[in-house]
């Protein structure tokens, strides 16, 4: 099936003027598969448009990570590593809601890129799977 791209945002309802508005914004979606096998690593989950509001992270584990230490994910970007999930066991299956802090919920008026920066204790790891996804209304702008 094919894909079709084009600018945003996207606002959905059957009355967008005058009294008794229900339109809202379209929550968005950006995912990405992340290493968590072998040495610690940082891959980039999805560039967040300007004036978005980040609703939620997920972080999916799907075959854990079998460092002899221990090995975490966490989610953020280049001025808070950890602000949208803070370092999260990945030696166990499971999915895991993000815990955004107040100032994550508006990314402000310049694109950001999210992180998802992956900890191995010992680098020793030959298994692992994990998918990060940050849910996110396009230019919904709380400031």
């Amino acid at each position: 099936m094919g894909t079709t791209t084009f600018s945003g945002p996207v606002k959905a309802g059957t009355i967008r003027e005058g009294t008794g508005i229900n339109t809202g914004f379209t929550l968005m979606a950006q995912s990405a598969v992340i290493d968590i096998i072998g040495a610690t690593n940082t891959a980039a989950v999805g560039i967040i448009p300007a004036n978005s509001q980040i609703v939620d992270v997920i972080l999916n584990v799907t075959t854990v990570a079998n460092d002899s230490g221990t090995a975490t994910v966490q989610v953020g970007y280049s001025g808070d590593t950890d602000e949208y999930l803070p370092a999260t066991n990945v030696k166990a299956l499971g999915t895991t809601r993000g815990t955004i802090g107040t100032d994550g919920t508006d990314i402000g008026t310049s694109d950001q890129t999210v992180n998802a920066i992956y900890t191995a204790a010992n680098a020793d790891g030959t298994t692992g799977a994990a998918t990060v996804t940050v849910l996110y209304m396009q230019n919904n702008n709380l400031s």
